[in-house]
């Protein structure tokens, strides 16, 4: 093992969203490199076995990370049980489809509260111990957080919101010894883009993307990735590679999208596909009374 492979050793990491799906290959990921993984979510069974299941010390957190008195006090309880954090992966997200006029006030809502409140009540919560630990910051980001596309308008405009927050973060953190990096992935072979396909909007709107940017890689992939830009403290990371040149592109994308649309979508009526997979079900039931 060389010694970039061994700068996770015994350090602590937080994973959001670790339950399932992404974060909870990126858990095993770190766990493999040695980290101590702290998981926090709403999943409290799947979290406890996934903590349970990595070769470190690592254990679990149940919370709405877009509750700032929970994050605050589970935060103080992990710093005392695991000390500081070195790294945060702010991978918690959830989805749905179709048009914004016929959406749910509340799940449209839901989606910004989870990807992008969530993701900043995360940096406020854990930023005191990456300043201590001369940490890292990585923020999940998303094609989408490059170029919108129709009939996904909160999880465009979530990513989209990370993006430039995590931008905005990583100037003012740089001069503090902290580093903050975008993870941009595509489609990810996960629980919550199996049940997307179940539905003629996401069905119909992938089918019209081109083949790279509709095919699906897996989540041990993507969380490979992810944990090797962790460890070289990249501001970014690219998966797959090609979603680097759609920067170069990115200001013509809204002009080609809505083309697209014209000629795809005119004579479509599609309906709410409501929060998406299991973990979109979990975020939902969070904010419904017991």
């Amino acid at each position: 093992m060389n010694d970039r492979k061994r700068i996770l050793t015994g350090r602590t990491a937080v994973v959001t969203g670790g339950a399932r799906g992404l974060g909870k290959a990126i858990a095993k990921r770190l766990a493999d490199r040695g980290a101590n993984v702290v998981l926090l979510g709403l999943e409290e069974e799947l979290l406890a076995q996934t903590a349970a299941e990595l070769p470190t010390a690592s254990r679990y957190w149940h919370v709405d990370i877009s509750d700032d008195e929970s994050m605050t006090r589970a935060v103080a309880d992990i710093s005392r049980s695991m000390g500081p954090a070195s790294v945060v992966i702010a991978n918690a997200g959830v989805a749905e489809a179709g048009p914004f006029l016929d959406s749910d006030r509340d799940s449209w809502r839901r989606i910004i509260e989870i990807n992008l409140i969530g993701s900043a009540v995360t940096a406020r919560s854990f930023l005191p111990q990456l300043l201590e630990t001369r940490g890292h910051y990585l923020q999940i980001a998303s094609l989408a957080s490059i170029g919108a596309v129709p009939m996904m308008s909160a999880y465009c405009a979530s990513k989209a919101g990370v993006e430039s927050f995590a931008h905005s973060l990583r100037a003012e953190m740089a001069p503090r010894g902290v580093s903050v990096g975008i993870a941009y992935l595509n489609w990810i072979d996960t629980e919550m883009i199996r049940d997307a396909d179940r539905y003629p909007v996401m069905k119909k709107m992938r089918r019209h993307m081109p083949h790279p940017a509709r095919t699906t890689r897996s989540s041990d992939h993507m969380a490979h990735r992810v944990v090797t830009s962790v460890e070289r403290r990249a501001p970014s990371v690219y998966v797959p590679g090609w979603l680097r040149t759609s920067q170069l592109v990115r200001g013509a994308l809204p002009e080609v999208i809505t083309y697209v649309s014209r000629r795809k979508l005119t004579h479509s009526r599609y309906t709410p596909t409501g929060l998406l997979g299991a973990g979109g079900q979990a975020a939902w039931r969070a904010t419904r009374p017991q």
